[in-house]
């Protein structure tokens, strides 16, 4: 079993930045340290809309993708060491406006929602115009 616990959301003006982080927990990571298996995500949803990727990152940092729509803006990042992965995100813009949650899977790098095995709660964004 592994624990996801998102922060960093808030508030913040169009333009803004924020960061939100994700931080991992469980028996498996504490007997193995095993976080650096597990390929992290970031997904996003807004009210009355289906769950959509943002960003991902594989076991070591090897492999990253993004949204088309983020690209450029937001960067993922993850350290093994401490159990967290990151989202900087940067020239925010109001359609950005949703719950973040972050996703582990042990398996390849997938952008899709339904293939990752373990979610946090989410943390809001919201951006105002």
């Amino acid at each position: 079993q592994v624990q996801l616990v998102e922060s960093g959301g808030g508030l913040v003006q169009a333009g803004g930045s924020l960061r939100l982080s994700c931080a991992a927990s469980g028996p498996t990571l504490s007997m193995y340290g095993t976080f650096s298996s597990y390929v992290m995500g970031w997904f996003r949803q807004a009210p009355g809309k289906e769950r959509e990727f943002v960003a991902v990152i594989s076991w070591r940092g090897g492999t990253i993708r993004y949204a088309d729509s983020v690209k450029g803006r937001f960067t993922i990042s993850r350290n093994n060491a401490k159990n967290t992965v990151a989202l900087q995100m940067n020239s925010l813009k109001p359609e950005a406006t949703a719950v973040y949650l972050c996703a582990a899977r042990s398996q390849g790098v997938t952008t899709t929602p339904s293939a990752y095995t373990y979610w946090g709660q989410g943390t809001q964004v919201t951006v105002s115009s």
